[in-house]
């Protein structure tokens, strides 16, 4: 440790910091009994609210949920946004046959859910930043729930994120104000373990891109034999560290 600048981190912390952004995993069963406690929740809700924001407007809030009846109304609407899906999938037996084998909620079997909203009034109606992308307000929001997630993992919890929910019934079922709109509905809980890749990949659902195919270099489409960046498209055609 000697000779680091104060704030750096060693390599052995660089390392755990990115094992848990890879292990990472939108988890939906293998859901224990065992309990979230306190202080490990309140260390969870401290890493999210230390998100970046856009003009400091820290426009969140965590709507933490263990009731069951609560639980059991989001999960009927759940259910109903889900039959929806299946309706798109009518013509294709096949995907439609895959899709009901997926397990896509633990809202039930986890130990607690979070309803995490945005508040675009809070230090409004001028937050710096915001003015011209007005969505980068939700944009912070979503910083908030990816600490959130990373911490979690980091505390050896599972989180998943249940999208198949109408906020229409999010909004009257929490009574959430009008001005107020539920950007993401999370269950967390400990696991009997996370899965070695997603499980819409294990399922061979999609897979992930290789990351050569989503970077661009100077422009859209800008090819991959730009001079500037030869040398570290070289490194990325032989694989990152991480691969």
């Amino acid at each position: 440790m000697t000779g680091n600048r104060i704030g750096d981190f060693t390599e052995m912390e660089q390392e755990v910091f990115y094992k848990i952004i890879l292990s990472r995993r939108d988890v939906r069963r293998n859901f224990t009994r065992k309990k979230i406690r306190d202080k490990v929740l309140l260390r969870i809700l401290t890493a999210a609210h230390h998100a970046p924001s856009v003009g400091f407007s820290q426009p969140w809030n965590f709507i933490l949920i263990r009731d069951r009846n609560s639980r059991l109304s989001i999960k009927e609407s759940f259910s109903k946004e889900r039959l929806k899906s299946i309706e798109l999938l009518e013509k294709d037996e096949e995907k439609k046959r895959r899709y009901l084998d997926l397990k896509l909620e633990g809202i039930l079997e986890s130990n607690l859910n979070i309803c995490v909203t945005y508040d675009h009034k809070r230090f409004g109606p001028y937050v710096i930043g915001r003015m011209t992308i007005k969505e980068a307000g939700i944009y912070s929001v979503c910083c908030a729930i990816q600490n959130l997630w990373l911490a979690a993992r980091a505390e050896n919890i599972g989180v998943g994120w249940v999208s198949i929910i109408d906020n229409k019934d999010l909004k009257r079922i929490l009574k959430l104000p009008s001005t107020i709109k539920p950007i993401a509905y999370l269950c967390l809980g400990y696991v009997r373990k996370f899965e070695g890749e997603p499980d819409l990949q294990s399922q061979n659902w999609l897979n992930r891109l290789d990351l050569e195919k989503v970077i661009n270099y100077e422009q859209w489409d800008g090819g991959n034999s730009h001079p500037n960046w030869n040398g570290f498209n070289q490194q990325l055609t032989n694989k990152n560290a991480y691969s």
